[in-house]
Formats: C-alpha cells, sequence, structure tokens
C-alpha cells in the first residue's frame, strides 16, 4: 500500500487520503465533540450534581467555560412569544457584545443601553424551569 502511495501524484495521493479518512469518516456514526456538547447542553447546571460519564464532563467543561453574567437574545420571534437566550462566549465578551453593546444576536448599537433583569422560564428536557436572567438592549429592542 505505501508503495503504491508513493507512485502516486500529489493529486491522486490528495484524493486518495480526502477519499479514504476525511469523507468516510463524516458519513460514519462517529459524534464530534460539538455533537455530544449540543445533545447534552443545559441552559443552567446544578453546582451539586457531579458528571456522570465523559460526555457530561464536556459538555460542563464547556458550560464553565462560558460568562453567565449577561445573555445574548434572539428576538426575531418575540411577536409569538418565542425568545432564544444563550450565555456570552469569550469572544463576545472581549467585543462587549451583550454588555457594551446591544444583546440582540443582529444588532450593532452601543448607545443608550437599558439593562433588564428578567425571569426567564423554558422548557428544558421536558421540565419547566425559570432564572433571572439579566440583558441590556437598546431602546428599540427595549420596546419589543
Amino acid at each position: 500500500m505505501l508503495n503504491t502511495l508513493r507512485t502516486y501524484t500529489d493529486q491522486q495521493r490528495h484524493d486518495y487520503v480526502l477519499k479514504k479518512y476525511i469523507l468516510n469518516s463524516q458519513t460514519s456514526n462517529q459524534k464530534r465533540d460539538i455533537d455530544i456538547i449540543r445533545e447534552g447542553h443545559r441552559f443552567l447546571w446544578d453546582d451539586e450534581s457531579k458528571p456522570q460519564s465523559w460526555e457530561e464532563r464536556l459538555v460542563r467543561k464547556y458550560y464553565n467555560k462560558l460568562f453567565k453574567e449577561y445573555c445574548i437574545g434572539d428576538l426575531t420571534y418575540y411577536k409569538n412569544n418565542k425568545i432564544g437566550l444563550r450565555w456570552r462566549t469569550e469572544s463576545e465578551v472581549i467585543s462587549g457584545k451583550g454588555q457594551f453593546q446591544c444583546a440582540c444576536v443582529k444588532c450593532e448599537e452601543r448607545t443608550e443601553l437599558r439593562t433588564w433583569e428578567v425571569n426567564f422560564a423554558y422548557l428544558e428536557r421536558g421540565e419547566k424551569k425559570n432564572t433571572l436572567i439579566k440583558i441590556r438592549l437598546c431602546p428599540q429592542h427595549s420596546t419589543q
């Protein structure tokens, strides 16, 4: 096999590796880390709960890296009473998104921001939960 690869041109060797290793791994049932994080995600974790499996430890490790002072919100469907909230990532904290800039996903406004502390009720894994969250919005999104 190795001798055969040496006789290939650079393009043929590239195509072989791409087909054999890269494309096969994408079509298999293997889960990537991001798939595990998406499946096991929780908005809030109990401090007392201990992760039982490596998947739960991975999800918990990702959760611990999030900045949980202010939320980022998607207010696209606010008229249908559907609002998406999530915690900020490191890059958003560095850029000031959600604290010095409107927390609405697509808004770039930086002036006249208001801080709202609201009771956020949500459904997670079939269980109703609620928590207080803080979000900073511009005047346009505050009236929504």
